[in-house]
């Protein structure tokens, strides 16, 4: 091979950071490397990762194979000791050229791998300028990284930091830049990103960032936010959802269980109660917003009756898109230390929750049989509406913005019928 090849796992913001990463190594002078992105959120995401670096090296003896990433900041030992690794970024280092200049020789020891720096030091984010992001129609800009909270179960605060925000301006420059590039729909992405601001003169909030993005770039047709914690969410935001069209209807909540005590275990900052109110408020001012929301089945000490109640909130709040996670302990954090549960256990709940949300979605796909809806055309024949539902466009061109009736679906994603076309 030739070239510098990104192998991608995890959220939005590795996805953006890896546009980054390819600027950088490229920049730098880089070739026949493949650098892979790794997650930290699940035990099995550091599986795939290691699987997926084997895979590499079997295919590509001879390139520099570089892991990065969260699983990498946090467990840098690990892959720093696998045969096929090269050398071992941390996340702060994978996005500056200087770590590609200064990387070591081939058959090199674990320790002279390791460019891994302790990532609580770092107090700020460097804000990056992309132009294009390799492979989707909407664009991803990274508006805060790390983590001030620390939930019993989550190992990211360790992997990204403490949470530091991206000042304003250089924000809407990114943006600016994107839709510059042809991008129509623009996605603000980070690690908990409605704690956006806090670190910044004024304390400006998620919300505020969005209006001002609309503001001062009127070519930004569609608008949205990748993942938000809803007890964080701030006036200027409910703002946005009841008057502004082209802010996305489309929520994806951190839940992570409908429990109390279970919410209290892993040290949440929401109630079941809070949660039902969030979403009852946003139907409320824009009806038509689907919900997303992550999940988790099996936590420690998690009684039937305890999961049932985690099943009945996604009922209950009609959660359109459910991304179920079954626990998985990462060590060094408090969940890992607390009474576990049986695996097949866990695997039978997951299972369970994940047919709950089948059915939510097959309601939600439903309801949308018979609507009007402007899509936003993906590669591969496929769009999705502005309430983040998957539509079959068979034929019609990337990044196009078009307008259809809705026919039926399949159980998986919509059928349509084209009535108008927006190409400019």
């Amino acid at each position: 091979m030739s070239g510098v090849e990104v192998i991608t796992f995890g959220c939005r913001l590795n996805t953006y950071e890896s546009e980054v990463m390819r600027s950088q190594a490229e920049a730098a002078g880089l070739n026949n490397a493949i650098l892979v992105n790794t997650c930290a959120v699940t035990g099995e995401a550091v599986r795939q990762a290691r699987q997926a670096i084997r895979r590499a090296r079997r295919d590509n003896p001879h390139a520099r194979i570089i892991v990065t990433g969260c699983a990498a900041q946090t467990e840098k030992q690990t892959f720093a000791e696998m045969v096929e690794v090269d050398a071992v970024l941390g996340n702060e280092e994978k996005l500056k050229s200087a770590s590609y200049r200064a990387l070591p020789d081939f058959g090199v020891s674990a320790e002279e791998k390791l460019r891994v720096n302790d990532i609580m030091s770092v107090r700020a984010t460097a804000p990056q300028m992309i132009r294009h992001i390799d492979g989707h129609v909407r664009a991803f800009i990274q508006v805060q990284n790390g983590c001030d909270h620390r939930c019993t179960f989550c190992i990211i605060p360790y992997g990204r930091g403490n949470s530091r925000s991206v000042p304003m301006g250089a924000v809407v420059d990114q943006a600016r830049n994107l839709v510059e590039s042809g991008y129509r729909e623009i996605v603000l992405t980070g690690v908990d990103a409605t704690s956006y601001g806090a670190d910044l003169p004024g304390t400006p909030t998620l919300g505020l960032l969005a209006k001002t993005l609309l503001k001062q770039i009127p070519e930004i047709r569609r608008l949205r936010l990748s993942s938000i914690d809803s007890i964080e969410a701030d006036q200027h935001l409910m703002d946005l959802i009841a008057d502004e069209p082209r802010f996305m209807p489309h929520l994806h909540l951190s839940l992570q269980h409908g429990d109390d005590m279970i919410l209290k275990r892993m040290k949440r900052r929401h109630s079941r109660a809070d949660a039902i109110s969030f979403i009852e408020d946003v139907r409320r001012l824009r009806p038509e917003t689907s919900f997303g929301a992550d999940m988790i089945a099996g936590f420690p000490t998690e009684t039937e009756d305890m999961f049932a109640n985690a099943v009945g909130l996604a009922e209950e709040a009609g959660i359109a898109h459910l991304h179920v996670f079954p626990y998985s302990p990462r060590p060094g954090t408090p969940a890992a230390r607390m009474p576990q549960l049986d695996r097949g256990l866990i695997k039978e709940r997951s299972a369970r929750l994940r047919e709950a949300g089948q059915r939510l979605h097959q309601a939600h796909l439903d309801k949308m049989v018979g609507t009007r809806q402007w899509l936003l055309v993906e590669n591969g024949g496929l769009a999705h509406t502005e309430n983040f539902t998957l539509v079959a466009a068979p034929g019609l061109r990337p990044r196009d913005l078009v307008q259809v009736a809705i026919t039926g679906h399949n159980g998986k994603h919509l059928d349509m019928q084209l009535l108008a076309a927006d190409a400019a």
